[in-house]
Parts: structure tokens; C-alpha cells; sequence
């Protein structure tokens, strides 16, 4: 099978400029993750069927950058400031094909600087920044990864904090999880162990059991690192 058959054109109306076009997704049923982290990371047997790299849509015509996470709300002069700052700037660089990995980290940080304008929720911004720290992880560049997995872990847990993550794709618990997550891969137990401790005190109101043993799992392994340390 040809790899671009993986991918379908998703028709797209930009919501800065009105303009339309069509841009590459990959298709569902060709998602085959051979690998998973503990904070959801997922390996792929080939870049050109990885997610990832389409999880951006970028308007050809003005330049705006986003995700499916962004919400269709333009808070006051947020709108101008992306048509003076992003599309009075554009050179018309079209994303809306193929893409490589590369091409795909340009879209990552487009979007980044989109959300920032746009003042878009944590919980959106955090979804970027954890999905461009993966995609370094895969390279293995580390500082990368940790520059954009710490970025990743403060939004959210400004999200936790806010709440604005209700109404969202993430549940809380997983919220919890990957602020708990991110801070221990950062080396901040303290604050690991904070958020996954609020996960096991209040296991009985989640569904997702899958996310509190991972939770506990984590818990313990701080645990564990903290006794092998002061013997």
C-alpha cells in the first residue's frame, strides 16, 4: 500500500481569514502505535503514519495555526492581532499536504505562537507543547523534549487550576495525571507527588481506572527512588 493512501483530505474554513481549503489528516484505522510512555507518548513503525505530524491545520491563505482543541472564541482584539502579527507577515507556505518532520515542527510552533495571541485555553496550549515534546523525544533531542515538556506541564496545571479544561476532550483525572507525569519526568517530585496523591485520595469519583493505577504506579516508583536514595 502506497503510504499516502493513509491520508484523506479534511475541508477546512478558516476562521481568521473565511477562506477555504482542504488539508491532509491520517486516516483512523492506519493509527498502529507500537510503543507507549507513561504519559501517552506513542511510537509508530513509520513517520509517514504518525499523527502527530497532522494534528495542525494551518491555513494557507492567512497563516492562522491551530488544533482541534482550539475553540471557535476570539477573545477582544485578539483577532487583529493575528491578522497584523501572523497574516500581514505570511508568505503563503502551504502545510496542507504531506508533511515531514520538519514541516510538521513548523506547524507546532506556528500554532504555538497562534494560541499565544489568540489567548487561547491551557488546556489547548498544553496539548501542543506535550505533542511538539513528543515529537523531539522521537528524535532524541533531549533539551527539546525538556523544554517543551516543562511548557507542557505548567499549562497544565494552570488548567487544573482554572478548570478550564471542563468541556474538553481531557477528563480531570487525566489532567491530573499529566501534570503528575510531566513534573516527574522533570525531576519535580514534590509536585508529581502532589497531583498524584489528589488522583488516589479521590479514586472513587473517576471511571478512567486505567489512569488511577498508572497514578499509583508512578506514586509508588517516587516513592521507591526516594528510599533507594537515602539508603
Amino acid at each position: 500500500m502506497n503510504e499516502t493512501d493513509c491520508l484523506y483530505d479534511k475541508h477546512v474554513k478558516c476562521l481568521v481569514c473565511s477562506h477555504g481549503f482542504t488539508t491532509k489528516k491520517l486516516r483512523s484505522k492506519y493509527v498502529r502505535p507500537i510503543q507507549h510512555d507513561t504519559d501517552f507518548c506513542s511510537y509508530y513503525d513509520s513517520e509517514n503514519r504518525n499523527p502527530l505530524y497532522y494534528y495542525i491545520t494551518v491555513c494557507p491563505e492567512c497563516g492562522y495555526s491551530f488544533s482541534d482543541e482550539f475553540s471557535s472564541y476570539f477573545p477582544p482584539r485578539t483577532l487583529d492581532a493575528i491578522e497584523e502579527k501572523v497574516w500581514s507577515n505570511w508568505g503563503k507556505l502551504n502545510y496542507c499536504g504531506e508533511r515531514d518532520l520538519r514541516q510538521s515542527l513548523n506547524t507546532y510552533k506556528l500554532a504555538i505562537y497562534c494560541a499565544q495571541l489568540k489567548q487561547e485555553k491551557h488546556v489547548a496550549a498544553a496539548g501542543i507543547f506535550l505533542r511538539l515534546a513528543w515529537l523531539y523525544r522521537t528524535e532524541g533531542k533531549t533539551a527539546q523534549e525538556f523544554r517543551f515538556m516543562q511548557l507542557a506541564a505548567d499549562e497544565y496545571t494552570q488548567s487544573y487550576s482554572t478548570g478550564d479544561f471542563k468541556g474538553s476532550h481531557l477528563s480531570e483525572v487525566r489532567v491530573l495525571y499529566l501534570a503528575g507525569e510531566l513534573n516527574r519526568r522533570l525531576g519535580r517530585t514534590n509536585q508529581a507527588t502532589l497531583y498524584f496523591s489528589r488522583i488516589i485520595e479521590r479514586q472513587k469519583e473517576f471511571l478512567e481506572k486505567s489512569v488511577i493505577q498508572m497514578a499509583k504506579d508512578q506514586w509508588q516508583e517516587i516513592r521507591a527512588e526516594k528510599q533507594r536514595a537515602a539508603n
